[in-house]
């Protein structure tokens, strides 16, 4: 089949999966629709959950192994859309709806250029495709669960829309749960312990803190206080407030060393990690990949969104057509030439590694 053919199948699967509802751990409809796909072009695959994957067709387990992962979870619509988000629409080039940019359009690029490689021998590495699940949600039952699945990857493309540029490295996130305690009282009494009160100087601590190592391709680790949460009643000083602190971390530090520095200096009562999974990501310079998107005109940059990477151990790169910009917006789209061009280019970027 030629690439325009994969390209008129994919645009019309995208369609079918804007058109079916796949909120996180609710895919199993998408899923349908990905089967189908590889059934209709004779493609062994296998699903594990909602996740559908497949391994290329002369696989060597003496060969490295390239992943080509997407996901087809979407966000809930938020409430500013004007045009139906589970219909698809074709308007001055635009195909609109939910998951058409995020990460849809990625997807079927990734599947297209799977089928075009599927059934060629002697490759110099092995494929496998995972069209996963919750990523969305960061759900127990997505690209994670299926690591141990699959055979051991040694690189990683992963779908998300960067404009077909290459995403060399992408932060990692840590969320903190921290308390600032004080003293519990009546409104009315005197209280030098007021634990709101106590609160101004960590939350100006943490306004000042600055992580000391920066990255070239990340630059600073980026720490913000997202969320207050103190006190039930007018007349009632409460006894802690809560923070919430969201920490996206470069590739200078991991997250368990983030962890412990915040948890030796900062002046909380407590503070917790929720989780030190999503770690951040990158792939050298000198990877075979890079340096093909680079020799194809495509530029490199650092990502400051998270994806399926930070649950990845091996190097990997981020890259698929649409603009990051339109994730989650209302009316999300993505323009038709810009998925022919991502799966034109995910060949030619293939073709230059693994022919």
């Amino acid at each position: 089949m030629t690439p325009q053919e994969l390209t008129n199948d994919a645009i019309d699967l995208l369609k079918q999966l804007i058109e079916t509802q796949s909120f996180s751990s609710e895919e199993d409809q998408t899923a349908l629709h990905i089967e189908a796909w590889f059934k209709r072009y004779d493609i062994d695959y296998k699903r594990t959950q909602n996740n559908v994957w497949a391994l290329n067709k002369y696989f060597d387990a003496s060969k490295p192994t390239l992943l080509l992962n997407s996901h087809h979870d979407t966000v809930k619509p938020n409430s500013a859309y004007t045009k139906d988000p589970f219909k698809a629409i074709v308007e001055e080039g635009k195909l609109y709806g939910l998951g058409s940019n995020d990460a849809g359009g990625c997807l079927v690029s990734l599947i297209a250029t799977f089928t075009y490689f599927y059934n060629t021998k002697d490759l110099k590495y092995n494929l496998v495709i995972v069209a996963s699940a919750e990523e969305e949600s960061s759900g127990p039952n997505g690209l994670n669960s299926m690591l141990p699945i699959i055979p051991k990857v040694d690189v990683a493309i992963v779908g998300e829309p960067t404009l077909m540029n290459l995403a060399v490295a992408e932060k990692g996130l840590v969320v903190f749960d921290a308390v600032v305690a004080g003293t519990p009282s009546h409104a009315a009494h005197p209280n030098d312990n007021n634990a709101i009160y106590n609160t101004i100087n960590v939350l100006q601590w943490f306004k000042d803190f600055k992580f000391e190592k920066g990255s070239e391709a990340l630059g600073d680790v980026k720490l913000t206080v997202t969320q207050v949460n103190a006190g039930s009643q007018h007349n009632v000083v409460p006894g802690h407030v809560d923070l919430v602190i969201d920490v996206r971390v470069n590739d200078a530090y991991t997250n368990a060393e983030i962890a412990e520095i915040l948890q030796a200096q900062s002046p909380c009562t407590s503070i917790k990690p929720r989780s030190l999974r999503l770690n951040s990501s990158s792939i050298p310079m000198d990877h075979d990949l890079v340096k093909a998107g680079v020799a194809m005109g495509r530029t490199t940059y650092g990502s400051p969104t998270l994806s399926d990477q930070a649950v990845l151990s091996c190097p990997s790169l981020k890259l698929g057509p649409g603009d990051s910009t339109r994730s989650h917006s209302a009316d999300e789209f993505i323009y038709l030439n810009e998925i022919e061009e991502g799966i034109e280019l995910y060949i030619e970027l293939l073709k230059r590694v693994i022919l």
